[in-house]
């Protein structure tokens, strides 16, 4: 866990500070479970009095919360960074999808720009490694694996952007994608076609980023959020000729 050893007057303050940092680095996410007292308090230099004070401090804040009889956890901040009624009217009205869609474009594409100048080489070998995973469960007859390792991919280059805005607005947007409020991504990977032009997308944008190649990232990731984006014209124009087909049939059967 990345937690360092605190050198300060005032220690609770300074553990705060340390973890209001993990936090909006996205080190911390929400959800994950922090160690227990005794390990954290040995791990970070300071006494358990002054770390229940900070804990206690970043609880009122709104950062932590705690759960009975399992620990204390960082807070589902980004849950709320969409009031359900929004959340409704997104799910509700197909135009949502392409303004998400235009979206990700912009902000996904200046990510892997930025990725490509200013990412670490350790910020890159975390993409390759996701990649390489995807290109291992691409040979798996259920996609699921593969479906979620391409989320964790394109957050893996918003992480390497280095810019903490970004990251939290992609984080709290990529969380509706999982919850299917723009479109349910499984149903584009169980065609084989779509998989195989989906990692080969991805290839091109990992291999951007690698190279270190700023605007063919931007590019490729442009070129891939295109696909997707025809890709979901396809699918909302074959529900709709099935639903008058089956009009069709009705009224057929019925004469």
């Amino acid at each position: 866990m990345p937690f360092l050893k605190i050198d300060a007057e005032k220690l609770s303050q300074s553990v705060v500070q340390q973890i209001e940092l993990l936090i909006l680095r996205g080190i911390l996410r929400p959800g994950e479970r922090l160690p227990s007292e005794r390990e954290l308090s040995e791990r970070m230099g300071v006494s358990r009095p002054s770390l229940r004070e900070a804990v206690a401090d970043l609880q009122t804040r709104g950062l932590l919360t705690s759960r009975p009889n399992a620990g204390i956890f960082v807070a589902d901040v980004l849950g709320s960074a969409f009031p359900p009624a929004l959340i409704g009217l997104f799910s509700a009205h197909d135009e949502a999808v392409f303004d998400y869609l235009a979206f990700r474009r912009d902000m996904e594409g200046l990510a892997a720009e930025r990725a490509a100048r200013l990412g670490s080489d350790t910020d890159l070998a975390v993409v390759a490694a996701i990649f390489a995973k995807m290109e291992a469960a691409h040979s798996k007859r259920d996609p699921s694996d593969e479906a979620e390792l391409d989320a964790s991919f394109h957050m893996a280059i918003i992480e390497a952007s280095h810019n903490v805005v970004m990251l939290h607005m992609m984080r709290a947007m990529y969380d509706l994608l999982r919850q299917g409020v723009f479109y349910n991504r499984q149903v584009m990977f169980k065609n084989r076609l779509n998989r195989d032009n989906l990692l080969d997308q991805h290839r091109a944008i990992n291999s951007a980023i690698q190279t270190r190649d700023p605007q063919a990232a931007r590019d490729a990731v442009a070129a891939h959020l295109g696909f997707v984006e025809a890709a979901m014209v396809d699918q909302m124009k074959a529900r709709r000729n099935e639903a008058i087909a089956r009009q069709r049939l009705q009224h057929e059967q019925s004469k």
